[in-house]
Parts: C-alpha cells; sequence; structure tokens
C-alpha cells in the first residue's frame, strides 16, 4: 500500500464495489441446478455467477467495481501452515470447465478482472477496501465469506447477493456477537474447517464470544488462561501456540503490493457483440434476446468509447474455493 491516500474519481453517491469472485463461482455451482447447453457443457455456475453480477449491476450502476478470484497455486498463509486447505478435494471438471466462460462474459460486461499469483482474492479485497477507507469512500463487497466481516466498517459494507443481507458494524456484532474488530480472534478462536485453520479444539462460537466479551481479544485471553476451568480450558492452554497461528491464517491482508490501483478499477462500456457471441455459445437465451434489443439492464451502453476492459490474469484455470 503507498504511504499517500489514494485518490478515487467516481461518482460520490456510486459505492466502490468489490465482488468475491470464487466465492460467487463455488456458490453459484452448488446451488444451481445442473444446466447444460446445447454440446452438454456445464453452465449452471455460468449462469448463477452472472445472475448475481446483474444484479448488483442493475441495482447500483457503480462506476467503479471489479471481480476478483483466487488464483491457482500457494500463498504466504500456505507457506506458514502447510496444512492451509489441504484437505479440499480437486476442483470438479465440470466446474473448471466453467471459469474461462465466466471470465470472458465478465470482461464482456467491462469489467476488471482479477487474479493474481500468490494473492488470495481476500487480501486483494482487504487491501483495496483499505485503501478506498483511507479514501472515505463507501465500499461494498459482495461475498458469501464470512472472514471478511472483519473488513467492515463505516465505509465498508458486506452484501451477499443470493439473500440480498448486508452487514454492517451492529449487524456484525448482531450476528457473530462481536464486533467487526473482533472478527480475527473470533475466527481464530473457533477455527474454520473449510480452510482447515484448527483454532482451540473444543472452542464453539458461545465459548469465543464469552471469552472476547470478557477479555477483548485474544492477547488477554491467553493471559487469563489460567482462570479458564474445565475441558475447555485445557485446550486453550495446551494448543497457545496454535491459536497464535490461526489468527495469523485468519488475518486478512490491507497492505498487499498489488500490480494494479484504485484508479485503475474502472468500469467500461460493455462489448455487446461479444456478450451476443458468449450468450449465444452457452445458451443463455433470456440474456440472448436482451442484448439483440439492446435491452440489457445490467450493462453500461454509454459515455464515451473506452478501452478494453483491464484483465489482470496469470490463468484462466484458477480459483478456489473460498
Amino acid at each position: 500500500m503507498t504511504e499517500s491516500t489514494p485518490q478515487i474519481h467516481t461518482n460520490p453517491d456510486s459505492p466502490f464495489i468489490l465482488v468475491d469472485g470464487s466465492s460467487y463461482l463455488f456458490r453459484a455451482f452448488h446451488g444451481m441446478p445442473p444446466l447444460t447447453n446445447g454440446k452438454g457443457q456445464a453452465t449452471g455456475a455460468i449462469f448463477g455467477v452472472i445472475n448475481m453480477l446483474g444484479k448488483l449491476l442493475e441495482k447500483y450502476q457503480p462506476e467503479k467495481m471489479a471481480v476478483i478470484f483466487d488464483a491457482k497455486g500457494p500463498t504466504f498463509r500456505h507457506e506458514m501452515y502447510s496444512e492451509y486447505k489441504a484437505h479440499r478435494p480437486p476442483m470438479p471438471d465440470e466446474l473448471r470447465s466453467q471459469i474461462e466462460p465466466i471470465h470472458d462474459i465478465v470482461k464482456a460486461l467491462g469489467l476488471p478482472l482479477l487474479v493474481i499469483d500468490g494473492v488470495e482474492a481476500d487480501d486483494v479485497m482487504g487491501t483495496f477496501a483499505q485503501q478506498a477507507t483511507e479514501a472515505k469512500h463507501d465500499v461494498l463487497i459482495s461475498t458469501g465469506d464470512k472472514d471478511l466481516a472483519q473488513l467492515v466498517n463505516e465505509h465498508v459494507t458486506l452484501i451477499n447477493t443470493m439473500n440480498n443481507t448486508f452487514l454492517t458494524p451492529d449487524l456484525v456484532v448482531e450476528k457473530f456477537g462481536v464486533r467487526p474488530d473482533q472478527i480475527i480472534d473470533y475466527l481464530a478462536l473457533v477455527g474454520d474447517s473449510s480452510d482447515n485453520i484448527p483454532g482451540v479444539p473444543k472452542c464453539g462460537p458461545k465459548t469465543a464470544v464469552k471469552w472476547l466479551t470478557a477479555f477483548g481479544n485474544v492477547d488477554n485471553v491467553i493471559a487469563n488462561s489460567s482462570m479458564m476451568g474445565g475441558k475447555i480450558g485445557e485446550h486453550l492452554r495446551k494448543n497457545i501456540d496454535q491459536l497464535l497461528l490461526s489468527r495469523k491464517l485468519t488475518t486478512i491482508k490491507l497492505d498487499c503490493d498489488l500490480p494494479v490501483n484504485l484508479d485503475d478499477i474502472q468500469r467500461h462500456p460493455a462489448n455487446m457483440e461479444r456478450l451476443q457471441e458468449l450468450f449465444a455459445e452457452y445458451d443463455l437465451k433470456n440474456w440472448l434476446n436482451q442484448v439483440m434489443t439492446g435491452q440489457v439492464p445490467f450493462t453500461k451502453t454509454t459515455g464515451t468509447k473506452a478501452p478494453a476492459p483491464m484483465s489482470v490474469s496469470n490463468s484462466t484455470e484458477n480459483s478456489s474455493p473460498p
């Protein structure tokens, strides 16, 4: 992150939108029926991801928006803990085959697409959210990933596009029982089976909330661990190193050295010809009909001619479960 506060040139009434593409991808794949096109290629995730993107575009008409996917390969968390996400099965072929079409449609919609080697999508979003917050610009992060609740503040709000629910600072407390600035410690205590983050054995959400309410943070929980009775107290005292490791693993980076900056994250007019080709290829007939009549509500077709939308991508076969 640069030392100076980044300048964001956009409509002050339009939020800067960050889309957790990896979260979208897996939620769409598991949440949609097994759709296929005329060639038998799976299209359920394609439909689900673009449908969720369309809802955001139609509702907010943002000037600045980026779609971020995880890159394939290890990150600093794997170097820190070799078992990080190690238990996950390989990506199904029917999902992998839908990644490139999704990327192609995102770019045809005029949206910046970011897939950055060695950096998880969470850390890309965290860095951009921090920069935007420093510039006092409102940020909307669209995700289903609870880890991102640690980013919520007066300028950063989460939206779950599948059920249209939001997380603001007050709603984070209502949902988790702790403040956004305590989410990292909360996740460190309870662990995360999906990411294979160990946490403290047998420490569930209720215990984590109880401890953080009483002591404020993990450091104070550890300092007062001798006061914890029963088996859970034993588990805590025996697993302090594991708890501290878990806290590092659950912490989203806010200062990644990225190849792009906020001023690069600019939405461009959609490539209607390319959208028509893609919607036809994947039998997305409703959207195809709308494109052919110029009536797609979530595309930006006005304004001066813009350059091709930015794509920072190292592979079209990227993305791992969020």
